[in-house]
């Protein structure tokens, strides 16, 4: 099985062996999932800041 990254270091999609894990995102199992990272990320942070079982701001008065 094939496997890619992400890497926020040089803004690519990489194979298994590239930057240390710590500055890439994944695995994905296809390099055009890889390249939808950032997408990816944005779409859970919109989801998780307009979740009302999460929203810290629901609960100030």
């Amino acid at each position: 099985m094939s496997e890619f990254w992400y890497c926020l270091k040089h803004k690519r999609v990489e194979p298994r062996d590239g930057c240390r894990n710590s500055d890439r995102l994944g695995p994905y199992g296809s390099e055009a999932e890889a390249g939808r990272a950032l997408d990816k990320v944005e779409e859970r942070n919109d989801e998780w800041d307009n979740d009302p079982k999460w929203n810290d701001d629901a609960l100030e008065d």
